[in-house]
């Protein structure tokens, strides 16, 4: 049997201009903000969108990082630095974003626009769960100076505050120091341990799990400016 919006359901959802799913939707506290896919500016980083402008800067900062970079990374398929599969992600990536599935920026120095690496935020679950998972990586030439922190405070600001999100969960290898240090940094904190989690660098490998809920975020934010705050005085 076919069931039929009721004729007065209907019309209060076209009163508000939306379609009755969409009333029900936002009656039950799952309306959220559509989120932005340009730019974001952080403290001496910004990120966006890749282009196909970006494709010899990316190729060459990809290529000299690729011993750096290929342990803690899936298997780069053989035409991975070539124009074509530059073009292929870039269109993936446009997808993803269109239907609110993930968000992947390439991350920059404002001063002089030189890129540094790259960060997502991907595997979006919307409804009761408003979660998504945090991935990034940087140019060897640019590690351990602080630009993945800035850029990752950046993007959980966006993610928080102008997406809405309740939960952003990440995870490394449980060698990958550097990738941990990071996490615990930002106030991420270790809710568990998974065997053969992710296929990384042709083989199933265990990760330690992190999370930051939105109140941890803004203890952190809060925390950042009652400091900064003392500083100034």
């Amino acid at each position: 049997m076919r069931v039929r919006p009721s004729k007065r359901s209907c019309f209060y959802a076209n009163q508000a201009g939306l379609p009755p799913a969409a009333t029900m939707y936002n009656l039950f506290g799952f309306a959220r903000k559509k989120p932005s896919s340009g730019r974001i500016d952080g403290e001496g980083v910004y990120l966006r969108p890749a282009v196909m402008g970006d494709f010899e800067p990316w190729r060459r900062l990809r290529g000299a990082s690729r011993a750096f970079l290929t342990p803690w990374e899936p298997t780069w398929p053989p035409d991975d630095l070539t124009r074509p599969a530059f073009q292929r992600r870039i269109l993936r990536h446009d997808d993803e974003r269109a239907r609110d599935e993930a968000y992947s920026f390439l991350i920059f120095r404002a001063a002089d626009d030189a890129l540094l690496g790259g960060i997502t935020l991907g595997n979006l679950r919307r409804g009761v769960a408003q979660c998504g998972t945090l991935g990034y990586w940087m140019g060897e030439n640019h590690a351990g100076q602080g630009f993945m922190a800035k850029a990752a405070r950046a993007l959980l600001r966006h993610a928080f505050v102008d997406m809405r999100l309740h939960r952003v969960e990440a995870a490394c290898a449980p060698n990958n120091e550097r990738s941990r240090r990071l996490l615990e940094r930002l106030g991420f904190q270790r809710e568990g341990y998974a065997r053969a989690y992710l296929l990384i660098d042709g083989a199933w490998q265990d990760h330690l799990l992190f999370a930051m809920l939105e109140s941890d975020f803004l203890r952190e934010e809060s925390s950042s400016s009652d400091l900064a705050s003392q500083f100034r005085q």
